[in-house]
């Protein structure tokens, strides 16, 4: 085989390995998205800060019904 259609072929071998590398890390990452957006949002849900009911009524009509 000529050295320059070698030299082509293995160019060409590279270049391919390359964008299939890239796909299999793209294919990757799309399979794995839901599972890291619900790790995610279970993380955010576990570092809010927890929010206290109010002590003070809404309006004089509950206080009335509640005491």
């Amino acid at each position: 085989m000529p050295p320059i259609i070698e030299l082509v072929v293995v160019v060409v071998a590279m270049i391919g390995a390359f964008f299939l590398v890239f796909l299999l890390m793209f294919l990757l990452a799309l399979f794995l998205a839901p599972i890291e957006r619900s790790l995610s949002k279970m993380i955010w849900d576990m570092s809010a800060p927890k929010k206290r009911p109010s002590s003070q009524p809404s309006s004089f009509k509950d206080f009335s019904t509640k005491h």
